[in-house]
Order: C-alpha cells, then sequence, then structure tokens
C-alpha cells in the first residue's frame, strides 16, 4: 500500500489512472477504522480498480469544547488493517497542507445543513463540506463513499457534488450496526458499559417510530413524540437533541406521513452525542 501525503502526487495519480481509462473510490475518513469504515472499503474496491482511503482528523468541523484533541486516533491499527484489506492508496495530508496560512475559502449548503444536527453543531457543515471538497478536488476519484449513519452528512454532500459539478458519483451506504443495534460509530469508544448498553435505547426509539408507521399511523409529530418518549425515559439520556420525522431529501418536519420518510434523532449520554437515522414507509 503506497502512503501519500502530499496532494499533488495523490492528483497526479489519479489522473494516470484516469487517463488509462481506470476508476478509482475513494473512502474518505478520520481515523480509528471501525467494521463500519472498512465495509464502505471493501465496495470501493470492489467497484473499482483502484481505492483510496484518506484519514484527516478535519479541525474545522470541530466546534470549540467539542473532542478534537480527544478524538480517537489508531494510526498503526488503520494502516495495519487498510494494508490486510488490500488497499492501493492510503492519502494522509496534514492540516498544514489541507490549511495553510491565509486559507479563507469555505462551502456552505443551504437550508440541508441548517436542520437537525445544524442547530446543536454550529459551524459543522460547513467544515465538512469544505474538507470534503478539497478532499475531491485532490484525489478526483470516479465514486466517493459514505456512510449513511451521517444521513444528514450524505445528502448534503450529494447536493454539494450536484450543485458544484463535481465529477464524481457519491455513493451512500447502510449503516452498519453492533449485534444490539447500535450504529457503528467512532465515538462509542468513549462509553462506559453501562453507558453502552444505554445507548441501544437511540435505535430502539427508531424502530417504535417505524412500527408505528408500517401499521398505520401517518402523524408525523404524533410518532415523533411517542420516540422522544421513548428517549427521555433512559435515565442515562442527558440530552435529547432532536427526534422526529423527515422529507429524506429536504430533512424538513413531515406532518403527514404518506411515503418514505426520515426517522433521526441525537441524543447524548453524559457529554458522548450519538445519532442514527432510519428509512421508514407505511405498508400499503
Amino acid at each position: 500500500m503506497e502512503i501519500i501525503r502530499r496532494p499533488r502526487v495523490v492528483y497526479d495519480s489519479s489522473l494516470s489512472l484516469m487517463q488509462r481509462s481506470r476508476t478509482v473510490g475513494l473512502v474518505p475518513t478520520m481515523g480509528a477504522l471501525h467494521a463500519g469504515h472498512m465495509s464502505l472499503v471493501r465496495t470501493s474496491m470492489a467497484e473499482n480498480d483502484v481505492t483510496v482511503v484518506s484519514i484527516f482528523v478535519n479541525p474545522s468541523q470541530f466546534g470549540p469544547g467539542e473532542d478534537l484533541d480527544e478524538y480517537p486516533r489508531d494510526l498503526d491499527g488503520d494502516i495495519s488493517r487498510l494494508q490486510e484489506a488490500g488497499v492501493d492508496t492510503l492519502f494522509m495530508p496534514s492540516a498544514e497542507t489541507m490549511y495553510p496560512e491565509g486559507f479563507s475559502t469555505t462551502v456552505q449548503v443551504g437550508e440541508i445543513s441548517e436542520r437537525l444536527c445544524g442547530p446543536f453543531r454550529p459551524g459543522h457543515f460547513t467544515g465538512v463540506a469544505t474538507v470534503v471538497a478539497k478532499l475531491l478536488n485532490m484525489v478526483a476519484p470516479t465514486r466517493a463513499y459514505f456512510g449513511l449513519k451521517d444521513y444528514q452528512q450524505s445528502l448534503m454532500i450529494r447536493h454539494m457534488a450536484r450543485d458544484l459539478n463535481l465529477q464524481v458519483e457519491i455513493a451512500a451506504l447502510p449503516t452498519m450496526r453492533e449485534p444490539d443495534g447500535l450504529a457503528m460509530s467512532t465515538r462509542n469508544q468513549y462509553l462506559q458499559p453501562e453507558a453502552r448498553k444505554a445507548a441501544t435505547v437511540l435505535y430502539r426509539a427508531l424502530q417504535q417510530g417505524e412500527s408505528e408507521i408500517s401499521t398505520g399511523n401517518t402523524d408525523g409529530a404524533e410518532v415523533a413524540r411517542t420516540m422522544a418518549a421513548k428517549l427521555e425515559d433512559e435515565p442515562l439520556v442527558t440530552e435529547v437533541q432532536y427526534a422526529g420525522v423527515y422529507d429524506p431529501e429536504t430533512l424538513a418536519d413531515v406532518t403527514e406521513i404518506r411515503g418514505e420518510v426520515l426517522l433521526a434523532g441525537a441524543l447524548k449520554i453524559g457529554d458522548v452525542r450519538l445519532i442514527d437515522n432510519v428509512l421508514a414507509r407505511p405498508e400499503r
């Protein structure tokens, strides 16, 4: 596996491949790779001639008081996993490379980034959109892969690629879950055993909402209240930030459920913030 740190080198490599009609898949990550990341890697390897994985803990998507310094890092383990999987290239730019002195340009993606997680993480999605746009320009992949656990993020990136005419296919893959249903996330490492057990309440609340919709409840507000009540009943949940029924394309609240909807929630257990979502539709 080739390890590249300079953007020009990774771009020239991708350009050479494209000139030979070979496809390039990019899997952007912040490292501390888990099975969810590796499922994206395997899909990219199956669908492309060459796979590039990037590891960059992006400071611009962390707000004041968030966990940038404590964010899990396991570079030796990540390299070993990627080598064992047969990944072609690991791209590891530095913060100084990504944000050189005088850097002043950002990418913002309108209303989609202002809903759901937006009010609770001001500036986060601008940081995400900016770094992803930079990575897409640096690597110039045929396809880029993201997980639907961060549904809002993947939707925002799809809109960004469309609006800016980026010549890349954005692939969003299903959420990978632990055996008890908890969505795989790097931040799960923060959870102590009791908190880890309590964290499953988020997926259970989403399942309850999904069950109500499948059995005929079309009142979005009522389904949202049911999910929120489920979360609030868990003693270790310190904050329910949102739990609701949303349009999968706009993330606007859905009051009357007529077709497929997004059920999504965010909460805190102690200081650990967790998000999850499922797509649901009424049975016909």
